[in-house]
């Protein structure tokens, strides 16, 4: 009876999330289009067979998220740690960050930094205001702001598809059984907010977890979210992903979230090679990033609006990018490959 109610709480709680995104969503684009007309003509409306067919991958998303609880995979409560704090205090300035972001895609002013926002340093692919958000990802409000605008921009399953890694990782994580689960170590590339490092202490208790990433604001925000939850702290460092500061055969386990289709594709095979340099041999790489052509040719409308709509430089070379062969160029072998709901992932493993 327990497990029955609390399954319809997160039904019920996803839902809410969801009708909340899809809201937002609508009464922002009636005002954008009062304010900017142009823009909405950008991209390409979705046909009622594209909306029934997302509708489909939405519920079986939730439902693998469900069954992965119910298969031990990581606790019931990850399925609730929602940032509620930041959703009442970030909320109203997603909504005044609104026209700011119109406007810089109007003007296509895609490179506007503040004058008081550091920009050199940091490769030129990265100084872009992605997502069309002021200051890129280099600035403390663009870092507390990010999550719960992901969330919105996927109708609140930006968490059930982030938590699609663990399963796999768990999976790849068993050829080191013989070893105390403490000293097994899981490095997130391109950690961002701490959100998935957030997920993976939640799975894996005792591992040892450490984080990277280029933005010194994003990690000043994943510091503040992962200290608020029992367990050791994560290692944070900034650097930069082609150039991954670790030693070779590292990891036990690497995981990269939403990073690969924001790098141009030169770039891509670098990260990756730097991935199979620090993963031990026997080790699992485990990403997660969009949906690409060749996996679901059905939302190719929704692939041809995204970096329409929002500021992408990379996607569209992304979305019909060979990142298995990447994979397997840089060593990888056993690649397999899932896709879930808007996002795709990649499975692999190096030579034991």
């Amino acid at each position: 009876m327990s497990e029955t109610l609390t399954k319809l709480s997160y039904q019920a709680f996803q839902q809410g999330k969801t009708y909340f995104g899809v809201v937002h969503k609508t009464l922002s684009s009636r005002l954008m289009n009062l304010i900017h007309p142009n823009l909405g003509h950008r991209g390409k409306p979705m046909t009622q067979k594209v909306l029934f067919k997302l509708q489909q991958r939405m519920n079986q998303l939730l439902e693998t998220d469900w069954q992965d609880t119910e298969k031990g995979v990581y606790p019931e409560s990850l399925l609730f740690d929602h940032p509620w704090s930041d959703f009442f205090r970030y909320y109203p300035m997603v909504c005044l960050e609104l026209p700011q972001i119109w406007e810089r895609s109007a003007q296509k002013k895609h490179q506007e930094f503040s004058p008081e926002i550091e920009t050199d340093g940091y490769p030129s692919y990265y100084v872009q205001n992605f997502h069309n958000q002021t200051n890129g990802y280099l600035s403390d409000n663009s870092a507390n702001l990010y999550d719960l605008q992901v969330e919105i921009l996927f109708n609140g399953t930006a968490d059930p598809m982030r938590r699609r890694i663990l399963s796999p990782l768990k999976q790849g994580l068993k050829a080191f059984n013989s070893l105390p689960a403490k000293q097994i170590r899981v490095l997130d590339v391109a950690c961002g907010t701490g959100r998935t490092l957030r997920m993976l202490r939640g799975c894996l208790p005792q591992a040892s977890l450490y984080g990277v990433d280029l933005s010194p604001a994003y990690l000043r925000k994943a510091n503040q979210e992962l200290s608020e939850i029992p367990g050791e702290l994560p290692q944070l460092l900034q650097a930069n992903a082609e150039e991954l500061p670790y030693l070779n055969n590292y990891f036990h386990g690497v995981t990269s979230v939403f990073l690969f289709h924001e790098l141009p594709a030169k770039v891509r095979q670098t990260v990756i090679e730097q991935c199979f340099r620090v993963t031990k041999p026997g080790g699992v790489f485990v990403i997660c990033d969009s949906i690409q052509i060749s996996d679901s040719p059905e939302f190719a409308v929704n692939m041809e609006s995204f970096p329409l709509l929002f500021h992408e430089p990379y996607y569209r070379d992304y979305t019909h990018d060979d990142l298995v062969g990447r994979l397997e160029q840089a060593g990888f072998e056993n690649i397999s490959t899932q896709v879930h709901f808007m996002s795709k992932y990649f499975i692999a493993h190096k030579p034991a």
